[in-house]
């Protein structure tokens, strides 16, 4: 199941959530949060559906399907996170929930506020098997940016202050000709490296990569496992993107 908002140009948010669990095989359920206004040249507007409907979503889907793996995306309010924070704890207990700390829009636009932010690292995070922020996403939850190997150990540590144990830090943020990615996992540090591709079409990269990693889980993959698939997925749907829009271009999401 996927907890996020939708993006009415099919690159990111629930759409590609979709998109990517069809490529796995998987079957997907979702709770929408948001509708928001995008295309490739950025967000324009957003609605936010209310907390109660996102929370009626969530136990609908529960109640009956079921879930293997949970990914939260978007979620734009305090109230949001809150909401889904108390919903998932009450009813999705021992289920693995990948976190997905949406802040801002490719374009620039911010997706979470301070107060939001605030309720996730007290309330959500704790609740995470896995968290999956880029650069600058740690840096918030954290207040260190972990470019260096010495700042991505003193992250994880304040990480696991907030009751995480694993962490994917995404390097897509650095401007390094090879891409680091990093799981801290189990008190490792696992580097996961790919060339830097020169391309603008990488819209909706962060949400495909947890949702991967979910459907690994889903399927029952270790997660380790779960995210070395995901990240050479990410890496295949980026260099095979369609090259739609005049701005930041969705992905391939085909295997």
């Amino acid at each position: 199941m996927v907890i996020a908002g939708s993006d009415s140009s099919g690159g990111a948010g629930i759409q590609a959530d979709l998109k990517t669990a069809q490529a796995f095989g998987v079957y997907a359920q979702t709770a929408i949060t948001a509708v928001t206004v995008q295309n490739t040249l950025g967000v324009t507007g957003a609605h936010i559906v209310p907390p109660d409907v996102v929370r009626d979503q969530i136990i609908a889907c529960l109640s009956d399907i079921g879930a293997d793996a949970i990914k939260t995306g978007m979620l734009g309010s305090a109230d949001m996170v809150e909401m889904v924070a108390k919903t998932l704890a009450e009813h999705a207990r021992g289920i693995p929930l990948v976190v997905d700390p949406v802040m801002v829009a490719k374009g620039g636009s911010p997706l979470l506020d301070e107060a939001a932010v605030t309720v996730m690292k007290k309330q959500l995070l704790p609740l995470a098997l896995l968290v999956t922020p880029n650069l600058p996403e740690a840096e918030v939850l954290t207040g260190i940016y972990p470019k260096s190997e010495h700042r991505i150990r003193n992250a994880a540590m304040v990480f696991k202050l907030l009751r995480v144990e694993n962490v994917l830090f995404k390097g897509g943020h650095g401007q390094e000709p090879l891409v680091r990615d990093v799981l801290w996992s189990g008190g490792e540090f696992i580097p996961l490296e790919a060339p830097r591709q020169d391309t603008q079409h990488t819209h909706g990269t962060g949400c495909t990569l947890a949702t991967a990693i979910a459907c690994g889980l889903a399927q029952g993959r270790p997660l380790r496992d779960s995210v070395s698939r995901a990240h050479m997925f990410v890496q295949n749907a980026i260099r095979t993107a369609p090259g739609l829009g005049g701005g930041h271009g969705p992905l391939s999401h085909k295997i």
